[in-house]
């Protein structure tokens, strides 16, 4: 079964003036327990430059999981995992890693550790900090590890990022408000596709986003429910969660 089609975003490409399109998806894939045939094939529809992963495998030999998705998804690691307690940031072999950083937020005794991925990618002339998150499940934490994901963004030390995740928080909640005040949020900003980002049958939800800094242009931002190639078999098998497919243009340095 296939939904109606939906116009694609724009190309990725380099501008004449220097500037790049980047295409950038978020998607928490569940530590790779369901069909990753499915998940390589929603994600190879999806064309992304740069892939903001949340539950990646962290646990025995996740090295090997990562290159099992790259090889489905054909794209490469980046950095995270194991190392950033499930966020991975993967990329196409258009991006240059010029540098990487995972980072371990403090841990509340009875919760999951969290953390942060984190990458300045360079698109040609443009240069982009890449953030990937999975923010806490509990209002108190999760507002605390949403100021420090901008602390972090601004650590990165590039004039134009990318933060993008499964927030566990919906827009009217205060870590979706703080990020939203600090950042642009995509999905607000160029709405394109489908808002909501839980599972299909599921409550209507919108809990995963892609934001960035000011400067970047947002072309378009959403669930790519019925770009071509995404089939609704594959997204209900794939993972528990909606991908957000964003594609931004980044200045030149």
């Amino acid at each position: 079964m296939t939904t109606a089609l939906l116009p694609d975003l724009p190309a990725s490409r380099t501008e004449p003036d220097g500037s790049a399109v980047v295409r950038v998806l978020s998607y928490n894939i569940r530590s790779m327990r369901d069909d990753v045939g499915a998940l390589g094939r929603v994600i190879r529809a999806c064309a992304p430059d740069v892939v903001c992963v949340q539950e990646a495998p962290r646990f025995f030999r996740w090295r090997k999981a990562a290159a099992r998705l790259g090889r489905a998804s054909g794209l490469v690691y980046v950095t995270g995992g194991a190392t950033a307690s499930g966020p991975m940031i993967m990329s196409s072999l258009r991006a240059h890693v010029e540098r990487t950083e995972d980072v371990l937020l403090p841990r509340t005794p009875g919760l999951h550790q969290r953390g942060f991925a984190t990458a300045v990618l360079r698109f040609g002339r443009a240069r982009l900090g890449v953030l990937s998150c999975h923010l806490s499940i509990r209002d108190w934490e999760r507002y605390e590890q949403g100021g420090l994901l901008l602390e972090r963004l601004a650590a990165l030390d590039v004039p134009y990022a990318v933060a993008a995740g499964d927030l566990n928080d919906r827009p009217d909640g205060r870590t979706f408000g703080l990020l939203a005040g600090a950042l642009q949020d995509g999905w607000a900003t160029e709405p394109w596709g489908r808002e909501h980002t839980t599972r299909l049958g599921d409550p209507l939800q919108r809990i995963d986003a892609v934001f960035a800094t000011g400067g970047v242009e947002f072309l378009g931002c959403g669930v790519p429910m019925g770009l071509p190639g995404v089939e609704e078999r594959d997204l209900r098998a794939a993972t528990d969660h909606l991908p957000v497919l964003a594609a931004v243009r980044v200045p030149a340095a």
